[in-house]
């Protein structure tokens, strides 16, 4: 079963890019968002597995749209499904927001230009319990992930 993927950037031609290269590479990207508010309804809407969001959304922050994400999933907006894991992404260096990654809810940071499927599944694979089922992730098998809904084939 394909990863499945929500895009969250303000940059039209950087979520075009990010979706023809990541569908390339076997990840399903099941939708797109500009700022937190489409995010949210996004995220809510479609469940996706992982979620890639900019940290500079405009004159929104994408550490507020985790935080966010991440309250969604203690609240019991996504109990019973498990919420997905929120991966910020940003064209600056991970070492621009060292302290403020560290203190957000995100499961990992990745840097635009190493955007692909296989550094996501490293991010990923940083929270794997060991012997969980797995998603396929361009060619290569990843095990679950703590607190996803159901197993693998469960998903539609």
């Amino acid at each position: 079963m394909p990863l499945r993927c929500l895009l969250i950037d303000d940059n039209d031609a950087f979520l075009e890019a990010a979706r023809v290269l990541l569908e390339q590479q076997g990840v399903q990207v099941a939708g797109m968002a500009s700022n937190i508010a489409g995010g949210l309804r996004q995220a809510r809407a479609l469940r996706p597995d992982v979620i890639l969001v900019d940290i500079g959304l405009g004159e929104e922050s994408g550490f507020e749209l985790a935080r966010l994400l991440a309250a969604d999933g203690q609240d019991g907006q996504w109990a019973q499904r498990g919420r997905a894991d929120v991966i910020l992404i940003s064209a600056q260096a991970e070492t621009d927001y060292t302290d403020l990654i560290a203190e957000c809810p995100a499961a990992g940071f990745l840097h635009k230009p190493e955007l692909s499927a296989q550094r996501i599944s490293q991010i990923l694979n940083r929270q794997l319990r060991v012997g969980q089922p797995g998603f396929q992730l361009a060619g290569t098998a990843i095990g679950r992930l703590p607190g996803r809904r159901g197993q693998a084939n469960a998903r539609s």
